[in-house]
């Protein structure tokens, strides 16, 4: 008789438990967002990556200590996010560091406390929008590929992202003293459009080996109008490392596949701190691939974009 109360009240236990389950499970969760909000998509969001990325150059400046390696930024209105190449599990205020030291954030909020303000050329002015992962904002330092980047997919996949990447370098407040040459057929076939930023930091060359003499015999260039003085230029010259190079802009070189050198040594030329940017297929330190549907596989960084940055107009 005891044995047959004890299993009638421990089924009765497993009822109640099972009932609670089924309700915690109906209960209504703050939805995720699925579609990025205007804030995202504008240029207000870049003000606010700008913001952030200058707070940090500032912090670390203040401090003594080397940057960070940082190779994406993610941005949603709660945060801004860093995603480093090492991981550093020491992040200065007001970041914090997550994942293991994987990832800094930071609330859009504490940016506009009092703090140290970084240089407004900064040491991550090739960091430009690839897309969206869902409602957040994904942006990538093109000069930490070690390489070449190259896009592959349906050519007017390929060719929108290009243009969206080159027209961010060159108008966004990030990316505010970046250097930007448009190589070969590129330069001719009416690949910017006729809106596009019209600035002094766009240039165009003949052929990729033209375009890597220039950049490298170029002196400083002089500031554009409106510009604030520039005193230093921070560039990434080994591992992790960063120093200041008095005088020397970041570069991004964007060439057709087609038209790539392929003989040895033909990329010595691309300094530490540049990017090149290939339109095809070519052997890459990072080799992504655009789809049909606007979404981009970012290979070896494994960064998921649900929308490339060339969809977002």
């Amino acid at each position: 008789m005891i044995w047959y109360v004890l299993a009638v009240v421990l089924g009765l236990a497993l009822i109640g438990a099972v009932a609670a389950l089924i309700v915690t499970e109906r209960r209504p969760r703050p939805p995720k967002p699925a579609e990025a909000s205007a804030a995202v998509l504008g240029r207000e969001a870049l003000d606010v990556v700008n913001a952030g990325l200058r707070r940090l150059t500032g912090e670390c400046l203040r401090s003594g200590r080397s940057l960070p390696d940082l190779y994406a930024v993610v941005y949603s209105e709660e945060r801004l996010g860093l995603l480093l190449a090492g991981a550093e599990e020491a992040a200065p205020a007001p970041w914090t560091a997550e994942a293991d030291g994987e990832r800094w954030t930071i609330s859009p909020d504490n940016l506009h406390r009092p703090g140290p303000e970084g240089e407004p050329a900064l040491p991550y002015a090739l960091t430009v929008t690839v897309g969206l992962d869902g409602a957040d904002r994904v942006l990538v330092d093109l000069s930490r590929a070690g390489g070449p980047v190259s896009v592959t997919g349906p050519d007017e996949e390929v060719r929108g992202l290009a243009r969206a990447v080159v027209a961010e370098a060159l108008a966004g407040p990030v990316g505010a003293l970046a250097e930007v040459t448009l190589v070969g057929s590129l330069a001719r076939d009416g690949f910017m459009p006729d809106d596009a930023p019209r600035t002094a930091r766009l240039h165009t060359a003949a052929s990729l080996e033209e375009a890597l003499t220039r950049a490298a015999s170029a002196g400083p260039g002089a500031p554009e109008p409106g510009a604030s003085e520039v005193t230093q230029i921070f560039r990434l010259i080994e591992g992790s490392s960063r120093i200041a190079v008095q005088g020397e802009a970041p570069h991004l070189f964007v060439v057709d596949a087609s038209q790539l050198p392929r003989r040895a040594g033909a990329l010595d030329g691309l300094r530490r701190g540049d990017a090149l940017l290939v339109l095809g297929d070519a052997p890459a330190g990072w080799p992504w691939r655009a789809g049909a549907d606007g979404s981009l596989d970012t290979g070896p960084l494994g960064l998921e974009i649900t929308r490339h940055a060339g969809r977002f107009a």
